[in-house]
């Protein structure tokens, strides 16, 4: 749970930057990527982690502008890559305006309630989830897997 406004931003800040790096190295023709069929693809993924924190910034008082059509993945690995950093710079910009005491407030959430701050934790640990699958797909797709907490085995 986040109890400074200023950690939470600096926590997203970084973990939005390896999430754009995991982004950039899809491509086009790999969005389709799944560990099996009818399982989610990496272009579904990533198009998820884009609008997601929509979604949950309303829920913890952050109001982000949409970014696209949450059910019509783009065909273009860049796009996605342009809407996802749209995104995270409202959500960051928009976490700025609150206060540190908000972080501690109780607010309807996801059936009953939720102190604020353990929502934005939320949002970050639901981005690192998700990417690490993507890490994953990235591999199996024969793409490059960038480091984001650490080197990968492209880089040794």
């Amino acid at each position: 749970m986040f109890r400074k406004v200023e950690d939470f931003i600096a926590e997203w800040n970084e973990s939005a930057t390896g999430t754009v790096n995991v982004f950039k190295s899809m491509t086009d023709d790999k969005l389709n990527q799944a560990i099996v069929e009818g399982h989610n693809t990496l272009g579904w993924l990533a198009w998820h982690l884009t609008n997601a924190p929509v979604s949950l910034g309303k829920v913890a008082g952050i109001d982000i502008p949409p970014v696209g059509n949450p059910k019509e993945v783009p065909d273009s690995a860049q796009t996605i890559v342009e809407a996802y950093e749209t995104m995270a710079k409202a959500l960051s910009d928009g976490a700025s305006k609150l206060r540190d005491e908000a972080l501690q407030e109780e607010v309807p959430a996801f059936g009953g309630t939720m102190v604020r701050g353990k929502i934005l934790r939320k949002i970050v640990e639901h981005q690192t989830h998700h990417r690490g699958q993507m890490t994953v797909l990235l591999r199996q797709a024969g793409l490059s897997v960038p480091g984001v907490m650490g080197p990968t085995k492209e880089q040794r």
